[in-house]
């Protein structure tokens, strides 16, 4: 078999093209190779089953018969894996530590990885719509889901070969531009008077303040000012629109902040604003199409053939005129199609707006299909809430949204405090910055651990300890295995110890070599659903592994070969854990 970073994708070929040679098999017939439990071996074939149960024949005979011509192939012919029949028609396939060895030292760093991940999506370009918050409100923790999802899920799939745009679709027009542009002329409010974050927490107070005055108005006459406030910004007003660009500068300018402090790096930034002299076109084509009608003055699309929005109309133009999310949405697409060459489109928003990204799909489906357009393949990335510790949204005590800048400030204080207290030795300036990657490594993880689709608690005392599944924890297993380095006196960076190595040979050593080597897999399962939990699973586990290879294994011992080794097995250990950090969004450390 020829070395593959990816061992399932190549068992699968191997045992697809020995399938082919054989009777009984057809080509519906999938492999389904996984990495198996230890105990059947390293990875297990388990399609025989569900391909004999479809076409009523027996699993066993097909298995054997699938066995005997796999054994005639490479690599089971030359002694590279042995296979052997398991229950009702599983095949368990084992490496030969030979092979084990030989991959650990073709893939040996994240360049490597990186080559040999590239071919799940390569030659794709992708863009990622993140993390896009609405300006005029400063950011709350609800913004931490976007921005740490979005920017996993951003580098997952640029790390395994598609070239990505981030585009930070900014929620920068609409109705509620009339209803602060109201307030602050009303208040004789001059946007000059601060800036960063006290200028954005002053334009939100007086929004909110905005919006109660409307309410408490039974007359309906501040409504109505705010409605001409936005009528005059949507015809180019120069009070108005300058009042609007001073507005969205100040809430991108604390943006960028909260950007910088989590690596966020949009590559593009186009609001909604950029879209609106390109609607037009939109209610044209649906129009034009037959998608369109109009229904008590507004412009919709109905979905009849659907359970749920057959009676729930898709809106793509207001009654007064005025576009909504409906039509930048679809706006956005095209552009994104045509401009960007999007083969595949993700969205990040949380689960409450399913239902939209679901009409929005159905619509430019029928509109693409009508127009002769290729669409984009679209996904939905959506998530859960942050409760906390008493099972609710999370909250202050009075009851108002934690700032997100709070929030990371907070993280890295706590951290530093315990930093102090465990490294008091250390300079200030290592302090800080062990605290920085601990404190926001922390926050990244405690949210990217968890399946995104379900709702998570919270917890300081969780997410900041060095045990279990943590960033911490994660952290401390990667330096200390630079730490052994330190203590071996053999530089990490380099490879000459390798040369002296002895193939892999204890029950711990092959045990952390097929984790090892199930990490491609970790990859492939992450990006396949976008969900990043996969790989802190793996990152999890893998730490694990090596603490008890670590544990069972002197490392610094008088034998070159087996020290050679067993530091292979260290160096692989930490640029996988290193790898996989990176690729989560989260700092690692050489020290501790």
């Amino acid at each position: 078999m020829q070395l593959a970073f990816d061992t399932v994708r190549e068992l699968t070929r191997i045992v697809s093209d020995a399938a082919a040679q054989c009777e009984g098999f057809d080509p519906s017939f999938e492999p389904e190779v996984r990495a198996a439990e230890p105990r059947f071996g390293d990875y297990q074939a388990n399609g025989v089953l569900p391909f004999a149960k479809r076409n009523k024949t027996n699993p066993r005979a097909l298995a054997t018969t699938l066995l005997e011509k796999l054994q005639t192939l490479p690599p089971f012919s030359d002694g590279q894996a042995t296979l052997e029949i398991a229950g009702p028609g599983f095949l368990n396939i084992r490496l030969s530590a030979g092979y084990k060895f030989a991959w650990l030292k073709q893939f040996s760093d994240e360049s490597s990885y990186a080559s040999g991940a590239k071919a799940l999506l390569a030659g794709k370009t992708v863009v990622v719509d993140y993390p896009s918050p609405n300006t005029a409100k400063q950011m709350h923790i609800g913004h931490l889901r976007p921005m740490v999802i979005g920017e996993a899920v951003a580098r997952l799939i640029e790390f395994c070969g598609a070239k990505v745009i981030r585009d930070n679709h900014l929620g920068d027009w609409g109705t509620n531009f009339g209803t602060l542009i109201m307030a602050i002329k009303r208040e004789g409010y001059d946007l000059d008077a601060a800036s960063g974050e006290a200028a954005l927490a002053e334009i939100e107070r007086l929004y909110k303040l905005g919006t109660s005055l409307e309410k408490e108005d039974e007359s309906g006459a501040t409504r109505d000012a705010s409605r001409a406030e936005l009528k005059k910004l949507q015809e180019g007003d120069p009070e108005n629109t300058a009042l609007w660009e001073k507005i969205v500068a100040t809430s991108n300018e604390a943006f960028e902040k909260i950007y910088a402090m989590l690596g966020v790096k949009p590559d593009v930034t186009l609001g909604e604003s950029f879209y609106r002299d390109k609607v037009d076109r939109i209610y044209e084509e649906l129009s034009a199409c037959g998608l369109a009608e109009e229904s008590d003055g507004a412009l919709v699309v109905f979905h009849p053939e659907h359970p749920r929005f057959a009676k729930q109309p898709f809106i793509i133009r207001k009654q007064d005129g005025a576009s909504n999310y409906a039509s930048t949405d679809l706006a956005t697409l095209l552009y994104r199609r045509d401009e960007f060459g999007a083969d595949e489109v993700v969205y990040l928003t949380d689960g409450r707006q399913r239902d939209h990204f679901e009409q929005l799909f159905l619509t430019a489906q029928k509109w693409f299909d009508k127009q002769g357009y290729t669409l984009p393949k679209l996904a939905h990335v959506w998530w859960g809430t942050i409760l906390g510790e008493d099972g609710k949204a999370i909250k202050t005590r009075s009851g108002e949204p934690i700032y997100l800048r709070a929030l990371l400030g907070e993280a890295i204080e706590r951290a530093r405090a315990i930093v102090d207290e465990k490294s008091p030795e250390l300079s200030d300036e290592e302090k800080q910055t062990i605290a920085t990657a601990v404190g926001l490594g922390a926050v990244r993880y405690a949210d990217l651990s968890q399946n995104r689709t379900q709702d998570y608690v919270f917890a300081w005392d969780k997410l900041l300890a060095f045990d279990g599944n943590s960033a911490p924890y994660l952290l401390m297993a990667a330096a200390r295995v630079h730490s052994i380095f330190r203590k071996a006196g053999v530089d990490l960076a380099s490879t000459d110890f390798e040369a002296e190595a002895s193939p892999i040979e204890t029950e711990e050593e092959l045990a952390l070599a097929r984790k090892l080597m199930n990490f491609p897999e970790a990859l492939a399962l992450a990006v396949s659903d976008l969900r990043p939990h996969h790989l802190c699973t793996y990152l999890y586990e893998l730490a694990g592994d090596f603490s008890t290879f670590f544990n069972a294994n002197r490392v610094i011992v008088d034998e070159p070969d087996v020290k050679a080794r067993r530091l292979l097995l260290c160096a692989r250990t930490v640029r996988t854990l290193e790898t996989g950090l990176h690729l989560l969004g989260i700092t690692p450390l050489q020290r501790m």
